[in-house]
């Protein structure tokens, strides 16, 4: 039986990268503590940046995978450790991406993503809402659809299928009533219900292609509408552009809370400021009465905010009216004085 040696261990894992910091594991003296039994069986520790690396399964796994083809492997064991504070400084130091650079012919004041870390809070309409907003208010607005896989962001202005164009200097971008510019896999499509079925680095790259290659000109501000979680896009997005602040989205639902959690790790681990917390869906005011129902529950709002460091931005009524608009592409067309107060909190001087 052949047993693997050491070297061959160590440059079948110079194919796995972080793909955070675009470099192997080996170089980035990420694998320590090799041991080789004589059996076959592969073990060692994988010292990460930080304990909670939302990475740290997908670099495990590339990690088995490229071992289980060597020679004589016959299991790989795995133990997560992570690196000291001083081997952490200066692995970043020298690993940090350089951001990419933007479009010569853009100017971009301020980048705002909207995010949540929760499906189904409604953190596209609260972002079609804030620009819609800004953009009465004079500001010139863009929106970027970082749900690549699963875009709302067109439908909800009424924008068609196949609405980007490209030009010699980038790709233009759809342009909605009130004059907000918008990119979106569902504009490159012919068909509007067509599936996006890409992988992760191909999400990311095409969202930096979105910020990089698009035609924005000048802009107040940039909107980033992101997925739920906290993999591929949100990273993309949070690590490749120029982020202001993040506006985190939340409804009053245990399970709500509990994910938007995750999204407070992440971003703190990415030292990024929380600008404001939004409940949405907070409360049904009744038309007749105009007593507020608290339909899923009371608010974990002030706890979240709490832990965020942040305050809370803005509690969103539960509208019919508002659903309605947004099934009709009229986003635009919504008027809702409960986020004023989240449009006035993008208004501030950085």
């Amino acid at each position: 039986m052949t047993i693997p040696t050491e070297s061959e261990v160590l440059d079948a894992l110079r194919q796995v990268m972080d793909p955070e910091l675009g470099r192997n594991l080996v170089e980035l003296t990420m694998v320590r503590d090799v041991v080789i039994s004589p059996e076959g069986a592969v073990s060692f520790t994988l010292a990460l940046t930080i304990p909670t690396c939302p990475m740290r399964n997908r670099m495990a796994q590339d990690a088995r995978a490229v071992l289980a083809k060597v020679p004589g492997v016959t299991d790989v064991q795995i133990t997560f450790g992570a690196m000291s504070e001083e081997e952490r400084r200066d692995i970043l130091g020298k690993g940090a991406p350089e951001l990419p650079k933007l479009n010569a012919f853009n100017r971009v004041s301020q980048v705002i993503p909207v995010m949540s870390g929760k499906g189904g809070v409604g953190k596209s309409s609260v972002t079609a809402m804030l620009a819609a907003n800004l953009a009465r208010r004079g500001q010139k607005v863009g929106i970027l659809d970082a749900d690549i896989t699963g875009p709302s962001i067109p439908k909800l202005f009424g924008l068609p299928a196949g609405g980007l164009r490209g030009s010699e200097q980038g790709m233009l971008p759809a342009v909605t009533g009130g004059g907000i510019r918008v990119v979106s896999t569902n504009l490159l499509l012919r068909d509007e219900a067509q599936a996006v079925v890409w992988r992760g680095p191909m999400i990311s790259a095409t969202i930096r292609q979105f910020w990089t290659d698009t035609l924005w000109g000048k802009l107040d501000t940039l909107l980033v509408d992101l997925p739920p979680g906290t993999s591929d896009a949100a990273l993309g997005v949070l690590q490749n552009l120029p982020v202001t602040g993040v506006v985190l989205v939340t409804t009053p639902q245990d399970l709500a809370a509990l994910v938007v959690r995750k999204a407070i790790q992440m971003i703190r681990q990415l030292n990024i400021p929380i600008l404001g917390v939004v409940e949405n869906m907070s409360y049904f005011r009744c038309p007749e009465t105009q007593h507020e129902h608290a339909i899923f529950g009371p608010s974990h709002a002030d706890v979240l905010a709490q832990e965020a460091g942040a305050p809370v931005a803005a509690r969103l009524p539960i509208d019919p009216q508002i659903a309605a608009l947004c099934d009709a592409g009229q986003a635009e067309s919504i008027e809702l004085e409960a986020i004023q107060p989240v449009v006035d909190l993008l208004l501030q001087p950085a």
